[in-house]
């Protein structure tokens, strides 16, 4: 009935257990994370976690950063452990869906490592 993806799990609850891994940081972290990734400071990486885009970033920003992987890294490894997946699986997945909804003029990484505004 639900197409299921390599975790077993319908598509749907993937995106929404990732979804809510991606943001799911309070709003002031989710408001301080948006203004982060706009002056181009921070970006979505293909593993999942946010990555520092310009070294030049506020001391803040990267603590944000620094804290807001903590949580993705915290989530997806509950993920994982709930459905019997590896953590790179999910991480990987987390990747993707983030850097897909990452908005025009935000910065992504390639497999490469480069950064690329989108």
């Amino acid at each position: 009935m639900f197409e299921k993806n390599v975790l077993g799990l319908p598509n749907r609850l993937i995106r929404i257990l990732i979804l809510t891994t991606v943001f799911c940081a309070t709003p002031l972290f989710a408001a301080e994370l948006q203004q982060a990734k706009a002056q181009g400071y921070l970006g979505e990486t293909p593993s999942g976690y946010l990555g520092l885009v310009n070294s030049g970033a506020p001391d803040d920003v990267k603590a944000l950063m620094a804290q807001i992987n903590s949580k993705r890294k915290a989530h997806y490894q509950a993920i994982a452990q709930r459905n019997g997946a590896s953590l790179q699986l999910v991480e990987t997945q987390a990747g993707r869906k983030a850097m897909d909804m990452t908005p025009p003029g935000q910065y992504i990484q390639d497999p490469a490592g480069a950064w690329i505004k989108k």
